[in-house]
């Protein structure tokens, strides 16, 4: 039990002062209104049930069973008939609608009413993966596969060197939103694997758009300057481009710079296989089979000789050793112990001198115009840059880390003090998650940046649900949710679901929420799960890679109290792209007020009896208006304001006295 001190006891006097004179009103006295105090809990006691309901749940594409925690799930929506089947990619959003990008286009939903989403307009128009963004009336979406069409053709493309091949920015015209105008594109050389839209602070006559292309460089044939040549100065590799769109004529677009925020940077350390995939190689190995590694920018993958190679390479062994006949044992015990060397020589690798050039792209670049700055997740790297100038961002700082495979995309907090990272093991194709691989691949990483600007690790988070075989997890793309006072992010996991976790204290993240589905097939990697999941006006909005558009609410929890999710759901946005990072700012509101209360119980930031003495006054104040409630608001604005001093999380207190105050002169 707390001790009652001083300060405790000038709350509840000034409370009791507070109760007096509102009962001076001619409606006669007035009592202490009744209010419940939510329950909370410090994140030391977030642990998931056990045991794990994402435990062995059974398959199917639009039947699999499902684990839900701390969430809701309002609403999901089957694809229309032409993108059943294909892939969902990335979505955005602008006043009430969804776009969700599919291989075959983009679908606009109105989402309005969450429990039951309407299909806008589905616009067929096929190029991988189609990741889409808006700004104002306009949207734009991603080409990079060899197939799309600059008409927006089904057909796809079948020559090796095409003027009706995409690969690049779509840019159409919403303001029509059933009916989008397909007004101009920009062809890139490596096309657009995804794509970042930045709205300087300091200019509002254009948009930018930043590229990464992952793909190989097309031919100088097919679109001139494309060139693959590593000691060119302008060689198509290493190079990000940035586009930029008059407001008032974005037929105009065009690149305008190719930043090359790669330079001096070396081939970046990796792991190598898990320790299942170390057995399973020699398993392979001690049957008689011929098993190789192939490395490649999104980690190894473990590869077995198919007999076509294994009997061609051990004709050409009888063959130098001037041999006749059918191959021996030897020379297929030869074969086993020199396949790696054979593989790696058939495809041109050498051995390293420890000075390979670093990553030549970004996968994607998160930028965060309010603070100037940009993560960009880019291969092996995580990229810190400076972007108060939007034509020449400027690398600040860069982090390689072992453990990762393929930085995938970026995530900053809301007062930019940190950034998190992600890893896309193995491109997202591979199920690891599994019970026998480490905790620290295909994770996140946390980073704080410090005052001048460099990347400092902190911690690893990774789901903690252990997944099967069949399903495809590593980390993907979330976003932060706008609980006040808090770091709170929503994240796809593809097949390992959904996850909700705080990492407010970087060295220590925890899950409080997750959903899961079972595999798509209970017997074959088959792709699925939710590719992107991000927080949107008050809702959880997920793009289901095979089975739709699903919406989510968070429910109350000793973690999360009705409060701060209240609070979080006062913030509005006009927009919000998936790699455009928006600062959140909450008007001042009694359930702020409420939230910030909550938080300082839940972390003793304030000791129990002004934390019920406050809950007190803003029950009694919520009980009335006018005068009267401006009057309590604004003694106890006084009063908590005083304490913050003497209390242990001061910051927080005068923060809660700050919005007090707010309300009390609204």
């Amino acid at each position: 039990m707390k001790n009652y001190s001083m300060k405790n006891i000038s709350v509840l006097t000034l409370l009791a002062v507070i109760v007096t004179a509102y009962g001076c009103a001619p409606k006669g006295p007035a009592v202490q209104a009744e209010f419940t105090a939510p329950e909370v809990a410090p994140l030391s006691e977030a642990v998931i049930p056990t045991p794990d309901p994402r435990l062995g749940l059974g398959a199917g594409l639009f039947d699999a069973e499902e684990a839900i925690w701390n969430m809701e799930l309002v609403s999901t929506t089957t694809p229309p008939e032409d993108f059943v089947g294909v892939t969902n990619s990335d979505l955005a959003f602008q006043g009430k609608y969804a776009f969700q990008g599919n291989y075959n286009g983009v679908i606009i939903w109105d989402i309005s009413d969450p429990k039951e989403p309407v299909l806008v307009k589905d616009y067929l128009c096929p190029a991988s993966q189609s990741d889409v963004s808006v700004y104002d009336n306009l949207m734009f979406v991603s080409g990079e596969g060899f197939g799309g069409r600059l008409d927006c053709g089904t057909e796809g493309v079948q020559e090796a060197v095409s003027d009706e091949r995409l690969r690049g920015i779509r840019i159409f015209d919403i303001t029509d939103i059933e009916n989008p105008e397909y007004i101009a594109n920009v062809q890139t050389c490596r096309g657009s694997h995804t794509h970042s839209v930045l709205k300087d602070p300091e200019d509002d006559e254009n948009v930018y758009v930043y590229v990464s292309g992952s793909a190989p460089v097309r031919s100088e044939e097919e679109l001139p300057g494309c060139s693959t040549d590593e000691e060119d100065p302008n060689s198509a590799l290493f190079r990000i481009e940035v586009i930029k769109v008059p407001l008032d004529n974005p037929t105009e677009a065009a690149i305008v710079s190719s930043p090359r925020i790669f330079e001096d940077l070396t081939k970046a350390p990796q792991h190598g296989l898990t320790p299942a995939e170390k057995q399973q190689y020699q398993d392979l190995y001690d049957q008689g089979r011929f098993p190789f590694i192939i490395e490649t920018i999104v980690g190894p993958f473990l590869q077995v000789g198919n007999d076509n190679f294994v009997r061609a390479q051990l004709t050409r062994i009888v063959e130098e050793r001037g041999g006749e006949g059918e191959p021996t044992a030897e020379d297929s015990t030869y074969l086993r112990e020199n396949m790696q060397a054979i593989v790696d020589e058939l495809r041109g690798v050498t051995e390293s001198d420890g000075d390979e050039p670093g990553p030549d792209q970004c996968h994607d670049i998160t930028l965060y115009p309010e603070i100037g700055l940009a993560g960009g997740a880019c291969e092996g790297y995580g990229l810190l840059l400076d972007i108060t100038d939007p034509v020449n961002p400027v690398r600040i700082d860069a982090v390689a880390d072992s453990n990762f495979s393929y930085w995938h995309s970026a995530t900053f907090t809301n007062d930019g003090s940190a950034i998190l990272f992600t890893d896309e093991w193995g491109g997202g194709g591979g199920a690891k998650c599994q019970d026998t691989d480490p905790m620290e691949w295909g994770a996140n990483a946390l980073f704080t940046i410090s005052d001048d600007n460099q990347l400092e690790f902190q911690s690893y988070y990774k789901i903690p649900a252990v997944q099967s075989a069949t399903e495809n997890c590593v980390a993907h793309n979330g976003s932060m949710i706008p609980i006040p006072g808090r770091d709170i992010m929503v994240q796809s996991w593809y097949q390992g679901g959904i996850s909700v976790f705080d990492w407010t204290d970087k060295s220590n993240p925890v899950e409080i929420a997750f959903h899961d589905r079972g595999p798509v097939s209970a017997e074959r990697m088959q792709s699925g799960g939710s590719w992107s999941v991000y927080w949107y006006n008050g809702m959880i909005v997920n793009s289901e890679i095979a089975r739709g558009l699903d919406i989510f609410d968070l429910k109350p929890s000793p973690f999360l109290t009705i409060n701060e999710i209240e609070a979080s759901k006062t913030v509005k946005l006009e927009y919000l792209n998936a790699q455009g990072h928006p600062m959140f700012k909450w008007p001042s509101t009694p359930a702020l007020a409420k939230a910030y209360v909550d938080q300082l119980d839940r972390d003793n930031g304030l000791d129990g009896t002004s934390i019920t003495a406050i809950r007190q006054g803003l029950a009694n104040a919520d009980a009335t208006t006018g005068n009267a409630q401006s009057k309590i608001l604004s003694q106890l604005a006084e009063e908590v304001g005083e304490m913050a001093g003497s209390a242990s999380d001061s910051e927080k207190v005068q923060m809660l006295a700050n919005t007090l105050k707010d309300l009390a002169s609204k």
